[in-house]
């Protein structure tokens, strides 16, 4: 008798290991995608905080030089909805010897994840499909539950997605 001896996988064992392979594919692939705008509402909270921070931390030096205003924007004057232009850095109010609001800024892009300056201190963030606009007061603004205090950077907290944000 002849001793054949079968080195490999039979048919079905491949086309099992196919279907396998498939069915954690279909799981994996929208959590990836959850896990995605997650960690973009996360980088946009730790932006939000450190504009805040900033915004704050200029103040005090101010007051401390005797200044009682606010600073009057969070860029350079840039142009609005212009991408790979760096906002959140600097303010043609500050000196050249004053710090930087934030010290690198954020360079400007019209996607997911990235901030867009769209209006004189107004600025979008961009998470999945989904967009929040932030305004810069610099002086009190509106009235009632409307009301904005000088130097605060915020949006319409009636927007689920500003809650997403700012909670």
């Amino acid at each position: 008798m002849l001793n054949i001896r079968k080195n490999g996988f039979t048919m079905i064992e491949l086309v099992l290991v196919i279907v396998v392979l498939g069915i954690l594919a279909a799981v994996a692939v929208p959590k990836f995608a959850a896990t995605r705008t997650d960690a973009e509402i996360s980088k946009g909270r730790s932006d939000i905080a450190s504009i805040r921070s900033a915004i704050i931390s200029e103040r005090q030096s101010r007051l401390i030089k005797g200044d009682h205003n606010f600073i009057n924007r969070l860029d350079n004057d840039v142009d609005a909805n212009t991408n790979d232009v760096v906002i959140f850095d600097s303010n043609e109010s500050l000196s050249s010897t004053s710090p930087k609001i934030l010290m690198y800024g954020i360079t400007t892009k019209d996607a997911s994840g990235h901030w867009l300056k769209t209006d004189d201190n107004k600025y979008q963030y961009k998470f999945g499909d989904n967009s929040v606009v932030f305004t810069y007061y610099q002086n009190d603004s509106g009235s009632g539950s409307d009301f904005h205090p000088a130097g605060s950077f915020d949006c319409n907290h009636t927007d689920p997605n500003c809650k997403k944000l700012t909670h």
